[in-house]
């Protein structure tokens, strides 16, 4: 008795086009990285950004993410431009580094919104055309997200809160929707740039380049049929904050 192995079509080995592409915090930093990756890939980058003045995309959208309502607004808008969407990465994310008693209890809720809840509110808004797309999903978490420091209370909740949102999605829509779970180290962007100096990189020759991490989300983008990136961590080379 011979056993006869069934080899895969080209179709299944493919990559998957870019396509249709929203992405939060899409005017800077690794957001902005993002979108031009996605536009050198062929893809159409839709951007959404708190200021999106001076954005080089076609589709873009002033929203603030911590807006539930702004954000289903602007995601049905950009959808039904586009005739749907094919995946959502979601870069958008703050920080105000301080002291749990220092944070007015405002500003510690706003990070969550931004960081936690902006990324809930894009990713239900935009499941619908996902669904319909078999489209995919990458959240944005941090090194802060598995690890906890001091003076980060509200940027490490709201990061442990996208990593346990992202595994339980990919868990619930397993074989519907591919998910992915970013997790990157500090890169080289104007995130650090409005702290207190004692908060900010002492030398950044280990942070990461945007692009380096935005190419490993093409990668996840892009893979064939039946194949998923659930998790990916991205550093520097010599990054020592992880594991």
């Amino acid at each position: 008795m011979t056993t006869t192995l069934e080899t895969p079509t080209d179709a299944a080995l493919a990559p998957r086009p870019i396509g249709r592409v929203l992405i939060t915090g899409g005017a800077s930093g690794l957001g902005r990285a993002v979108a031009q990756a996605v536009a050198a890939a062929g893809g159409t980058p839709v951007v959404l950004d708190l200021n999106t003045e001076g954005v080089d995309v076609e589709h873009r959208y002033s929203v603030d993410v911590s807006d539930r309502h702004a954000v289903e607004e602007a995601v049905s808008a950009a959808a039904a431009k586009l005739g749907g969407l094919d995946a959502v990465v979601t870069a958008a994310g703050i920080d105000r580094p301080a002291a749990f008693g220092d944070v007015s209890a405002e500003q510690w809720e706003y990070i969550v919104g931004v960081n936690l809840f902006g990324t809930v509110s894009t990713v239900r808004a935009a499941m619908p055309y996902l669904l319909e797309s078999h489209g995919r999903v990458v959240t944005v978490a941090s090194s802060l997200g598995v690890k906890a420091v001091g003076d980060a209370t509200a940027y490490c909740a709201s990061k442990f809160g996208v990593v346990g949102f992202t595994r339980s999605l990919a868990a619930e829509t397993k074989g519907k929707l591919g998910v992915t779970l970013l997790i990157p180290t500090g890169m080289k962007t104007k995130f650090f740039d409005d702290r207190d100096e004692r908060y900010k990189p002492q030398d950044d020759s280990r942070l990461n380049d945007p692009e380096n991490v935005a190419n490993a989300i093409l990668f996840a983008l892009s893979q064939p049929p039946q194949s998923e990136v659930r998790e990916l961590v991205i550093t520097h080379a010599e990054e020592d904050s992880w594991p």
